[in-house]
């Protein structure tokens, strides 16, 4: 089990990181909070969850240890893998997560794309008791984001193609958010999309 990479990050996409550590080269997917935090070559540690399946080996990579633990836990109830998992703390970080799980919001839970008000209430049930088992993470989360060179719209677009969103969907939604708030970077504007289009499922 790889439970951290430590190394000079060599790429940051939309939806992953590469981390190249003693000459390997691994993919992160991650979270767009945790890519905003590293910069293209500078020395980086994720930590990471790794999941096997019959086709693929995959890495997670997250800012800290609560993040991981939260996405072990996330998957313990029944409907929830590993990308379900990544949207709920794409939409909500560790502590809104806990807070929500704690406050029976479902509401909050289902503006993750994918999680309807009967999943937001299974995990709720589920998880209510297991959060406060999960280590809080201390200490301030990495440096602000990177500038984005290209444009955010297209960037966003395509992020949330790749989750799984038709392009009818999520244009306009990225042109919803970018409308209201035109200054957003990349991450927090795939935030907010991923918000809108949870309420509009």
């Amino acid at each position: 089990m790889i439970a951290s990479v430590r190394g000079e990050v060599l790429e940051i996409g939309l939806d992953h990181a590469v981390l190249e550590a003693a000459g390997v080269g691994y993919r992160l997917n991650a979270t767009p909070s945790t890519l905003a935090a590293l910069t293209r070559g500078e020395e980086a540690r994720l930590y990471t969850a790794m999941i096997v399946r019959e086709d693929s080996m995959t890495l997670y990579g997250f800012a800290d240890t609560e993040a991981r633990e939260l996405f072990g836990l996330l998957q313990t109830v029944s409907g929830v893998g590993p990308r379900l998992a990544m949207a709920v703390l794409a939409v909500l970080e560790p502590e809104a997560l806990r807070k929500a799980l704690a406050e029976s919001n479902v509401a909050a839970l289902t503006r993750v794309p994918g999680i309807g008000k009967r999943g937001a209430e299974r995990m709720v049930v589920e998880l209510r008791d297991k959060v406060n088992l999960v280590p809080v993470q201390s200490g301030p989360p990495g440096a602000g984001p990177a500038p984005i060179v290209t444009p955010v719209r297209d960037q966003v677009i395509e992020a949330l193609i790749g989750l799984g969103f038709p392009a009818k969907q999520a244009e306009p939604a990225v042109d919803g958010v970018l409308a209201e708030q035109p200054d957003l970077d990349t991450s927090k504007a795939l935030r907010a999309a991923l918000g809108l289009l949870g309420k509009n499922r």
